[in-house]
């Protein structure tokens, strides 16, 4: 007999002889929807536990071969009908809304995690169902996280209040201003929101007083706007936003902002005073705001800097000259530095080091990433290098990147070659890529 069948049947005499609580303990662990159906056709007593399931998935290609007549949503509903008190529910595979709203009447009072992929955003969207897979959503009042993918949100969804929703997740959705802020009004007590490749927002507003953690991407030609109100906000990653304003920021310990699409021209926060980890990247940001968010960051102990031009207009500009000692001076925490080309250039001008002197020290510094894309000013950025290494007498690894140098001069070999030759006096801690 096969090892792996003798295996089988030696768990299933284990399996009968336990006691029928802990028999239906270890069944309720599942979740995946084949396998619940696999289980009912070994015996009476396994069938007879799966009501006491708390969670099912059915995944995308689960219904691709069925036969029979029968349909995915009559599938899902059986399975559902039979679960006393199912707290997870998970669909990738398609459905219709009626389906969803027959599901939901059923186990929506028990549920906890809803995620759904919806699969109705589409580029030639020709009907709507009525009601709508959103509005389906409200019988599930109990919820306390929501995910969905493939969202179409033109229309505000007809819910009700959720009180007990603390996680909102979209993936791939095309959205309406006014339809996302009702949404977001329906959960008063939502505490992390998530919305990635999201399309069609202009102006976002986002007045959840107990939200922590946000992370949005919007997508398009980067020039939306986001507004937010919490005073109890943590982090904040966002992504294709031209105007980002936030008033209440004194929680605020980790904030990213990009924009690979258009042009960053406004920032409007609070004090920072406990912010630990910035990162600002993109093609273009105005001048105004990057000095902002640096003037605002003197707490920052890791600092990510992305930002290839700046610029008020559609004419791309290199950053101006920055002060070495004062740059430093301003953040005295700062222990990780990320420093991309225009940035570092910018630190490398004929005036930057001109105040460094004996007493000068960069007392928390440990890690610094230097890309460089120009040899341009290759006297200066050597200096600079070599002031870092230095000044900052903790640190313990600079990584210099050359990123696409381009010259037909020798001036690219020769700069490489300084590179090259301050590697090896610094062997222990310096690195090239």
């Amino acid at each position: 007999m096969d090892l792996t069948v003798k295996c089988l049947m030696i768990l299933l005499r284990v399996m009968e002889a336990l006691p029928d609580a802990i028999v239906q303990y270890i069944l309720s662990l599942m979740s995946n929807a084949r396998d619940v159906a696999s289980c009912n056709c070994v015996s009476k007593r396994w069938k007879d536990s799966m009501p006491y399931l708390r969670s099912l998935f059915f995944p995308r290609n689960l219904f691709d071969n069925l036969t029979n007549g029968d349909t995915p949503d009559a599938v899902v509903w059986r399975m559902v009908s039979s679960v006393v008190k199912l707290e997870e529910l998970v669909v990738y595979c398609p459905f219709s809304s009626s389906g969803l709203a027959l599901w939901l009447s059923m186990a929506g009072p028990s549920l906890r995690n809803l995620e759904l992929r919806l699969d109705n955003i589409t580029e030639h969207e020709t009907f709507t169902e009525i009601p709508s897979k959103l509005d389906c959503i409200r019988a599930a009042w109990n919820l306390e996280s929501l995910k969905l993918w493939g969202v179409l949100m033109i229309y505000s969804p007809k819910w009700d209040v959720f009180h007990r929703l603390k996680n909102v997740e979209i993936v791939g959705a095309r959205l309406e201003d006014h339809a996302l802020f009702d949404a977001l009004r329906a959960c008063p007590n939502l505490t992390h929101l998530l919305l990635l490749g999201c399309e069609g927002l202009r102006s976002i507003s986002i007045q959840n007083p107990h939200l922590e953690q946000c992370k949005l991407d919007s997508f398009g030609v980067g020039n939306c706007s986001l507004t937010i109100n919490s005073s109890k906000l943590e982090s904040l990653e966002v992504q294709g936003c031209s105007l980002i304003r936030v008033q209440e920021t004194r929680r605020l310990r980790h904030l990213s902002i990009a924009n690979n699409s258009g042009r960053v021209y406004m920032v409007d926060f609070g004090r920072l005073v406990v912010l630990e980890t910035l990162s600002i990247r993109g093609v273009q940001w105005s001048w105004d705001a990057i000095s902002k968010m640096l003037q605002m960051a003197t707490e920052v102990k890791q600092l990510y800097m992305k930002v290839e031009f700046t610029g008020d207009s559609e004419t791309l500009q290199p950053f101006p000259e920055i002060d070495f000692v004062d740059f430093f001076n301003s953040r005295p925490k700062l222990q990780t530095f990320d420093i991309h080309g225009a940035m570092f250039a910018a630190l490398c001008q004929k005036n930057s080091l001109k105040n460094v002197d004996s007493k000068f020290l960069i007392p928390c510094l440990e890690k610094v990433v230097v890309t460089v894309r120009s040899p341009l000013n290759a006297e200066q950025k050597m200096s600079t290098l070599d002031s870092l290494m230095k000044y900052a007498k903790n640190l313990k690894k600079m990584t210099i990147k050359i990123l696409q140098m381009k010259s037909s001069h020798s001036s690219a070999d020769d700069f490489f070659e300084d590179i090259c030759r301050f590697r090896y006096m610094n062997r222990k801690i310096v690195s090239i890529e």
